[in-house]
């Protein structure tokens, strides 16, 4: 247990490599001495059993989460031309609209949720167009989009439904998980997700056989066999160092969400009474995995600069919304456009959340948190 006035982190990845250090060291060292870097039994064992934790027949690994996406988009859609449109959020990490726009598609941005920061399903419907070809819905922090929903109105338009399941690894909604309602689901397994490589890697799982089959080629160069090449493809494998390792963290990741909804349940115990802080809310039927733990306070910055001073690290998930980003100003969105993804980029605030966070230093973080709002509410609040 860490001394009260100890700092906090964001998140503890050393913590979690000395839980779990000689089966880790043990797992490299066997791909390292086999020299199949590239391929073989560690990539292959993942994907089998990655599929299998996510109830879906197939997974296919990939280079990162980016990747995911766009390979999700190309091997159920195909390649675009651009005239096609997805509807995806702005509020999330650029990298959901960047994986549209590699895939040759017209990002479609659209509001959230207030409460909760996911698709706002009325704002997809009010945005389909006779272009719309596929809508991605974010699960962001961990919380799950009702897919089914979802897909229910998809399928009246022939609409495709892929999932940038990037933060949710183990996350359900009414019992189901990403890929098990959609056409296919993305996730990332950069070091700080729920279920982290020791660098870049993602995969994408879904039922469709033919679309598991395409994707499969689209990794690898388009390749049916090592020298013949089915459709144009690209090097997005993931190395067998990275599989080694999941495969490693793969048991423990239903403990770890465990221990992050106990994170977030003293977190709301401690917050929820607290003016000026508005906790994380949840959808009926959600299985959160808290990738994040995000609150919305006023003065969000001045707050954040107060829980620096003390130790405690924070994070802002996301500074700017992707249709603020310069990159994406050729889409003619304005900022207001988006009332509600305009205004949460300026209250939102991450607060630590990791499986090894202990109770004692949730208490710390609550109470820092109570004294900097405290402050910044009071009269000498600017």
């Amino acid at each position: 247990m860490r001394k009260s006035g100890e700092s906090v982190p964001l998140s503890d990845l050393k913590a979690q490599y000395r839980a779990l250090q000689a089966e880790l060291d043990e797992a490299v060292r066997e791909v390292v001495e086999s020299c199949r870097f590239i391929g073989g039994p560690a990539v292959e064992g993942f994907a089998r059993e990655y599929a299998a934790y996510c109830g879906v027949q197939h997974a296919i690994p990939c280079a990162n989460g980016t990747e995911a996406v766009r390979l999700a988009l190309v091997g159920v859609l195909g390649p675009g031309d651009g005239s096609g449109e997805v509807i995806t959020v702005s509020h999330t990490f650029a990298a959901t609209a960047e994986a549209i726009v590699a895939a040759g598609y017209r990002p479609v941005l659209v509001d959230v949720d207030p409460h909760t920061f996911l698709m706002d399903l009325r704002a997809v419907e009010a945005a389909r167009t006779s272009n719309t070809v596929a809508v991605v819905p974010v699960h962001l922090y961990g919380h799950m989009v009702d897919v089914e929903q979802l897909r229910d109105w998809a399928d009246r338009y022939r609409i495709a439904v892929i999932e940038d399941a990037a933060q949710a690894h183990g996350a359900r909604m009414n019992g189901m998980g990403p890929g098990q309602r959609s056409h296919a689901a993305a996730f990332s397994f950069f070091p700080g997700k729920n279920l982290g490589a020791w660098g870049d890697a993602g995969a994408v799982v879904t039922d469709d056989g033919p679309t598991a089959r395409r994707i499969s080629q689209l990794v690898d160069h388009g390749r049916g066999d090592k020298y013949s090449h089915a459709r144009i493809g690209c090097n997005a494998r993931m190395d067998a160092l990275q599989a080694a390792v999941l495969r490693v963290k793969l048991p423990h990741l239903d403990r770890w969400n465990s221990a992050r909804r106990q994170v977030a349940r003293w977190y709301e115990e401690l917050l929820g009474e607290v003016g000026g802080c508005v906790t994380p809310a949840l959808m009926p039927g959600a299985q959160h995995v808290y990738h994040q733990y995000v609150i919305q306070v006023e003065h969000r910055d001045e707050v954040q600069q107060a829980l620096n001073a003390q130790g405690i690290a924070t994070g802002i998930h996301y500074p700017i919304p992707v249709h603020e980003q310069p990159a994406f100003a050729y889409l003619g969105i304005r900022p207001d456009d988006l009332p509600i993804t305009h205004g949460l980029c300026r209250h939102i605030l991450s607060l630590p959340v990791f499986p090894e966070l202990t109770q004692a230093q949730v208490e710390r973080v609550s109470t820092a948190l109570s004294e900097a709002l405290g402050v910044t509410t009071g009269a000498g609040a600017r």
